[in-house]
């Protein structure tokens, strides 16, 4: 059984279309593992767990610079996640890897492109049964890493001080 890899393709307004079909273990490489149901987003509240999660990586800055109501996480002057409420419903976006955005939208609904965000670098996760705390600490440290990793590399050495990824 293979998985359908989807990809935007054509002009803002075109529809998704699937661009080539990959293998299983191209897939798993990409995609997060499910988690039990009813772990996280029923339990407590998102703003809390994302900020206390978003905070334990070296070097972040919380600020306010869209008003209050927005809860702006950078790292060497960059957003990497975004927190606020839509509506009453508390989300986060997140800077997501194109492909691994894709996939992780089509094997969790509450995964859905990024709102008021560029929809192929951003991610909103909203509350869901399946959204678990582990999952959130990989979507936040992949979006932290993404960010850094566009940073000069002087920064980079910098935020990452005992990476042998640099050397």
């Amino acid at each position: 059984m293979s998985i359908l890899f989807c990809a935007l393709s054509g002009d803002a307004g075109s529809r998704w279309r699937i661009k080539r079909r990959l293998s299983p273990n191209f897939a798993a490489y990409f995609a997060y593992s499910p988690s039990p149901k009813g772990t996280f987003m029923d339990k407590q509240s998102p703003h809390e767990t994302t900020k206390r999660l978003a905070l334990e990586l070296p070097f972040v800055e919380l600020c306010w610079p869209f008003g209050p109501e927005f809860d702006v996480f950078k790292i060497g002057g960059k957003i990497f996640m975004l927190s606020s409420e839509l509506r009453g419903v508390p989300f986060i976006n997140l800077k997501s890897d194109p492909q691994k955005s894709l996939l992780n939208q089509q094997i969790y609904p509450s995964i859905k492109p990024g709102y008021h965000m560029n929809k192929k670098h951003w991610i909103s996760v909203y509350p869901g049964e399946e959204i678990s705390e582990a999952l959130l600490r990989d979507l936040i440290n992949d979006s932290w890493n993404l960010v850094v990793d566009g940073l000069a590399k002087r920064d980079q050495k910098r935020l990452r001080p005992y990476s042998t990824v640099n050397q």
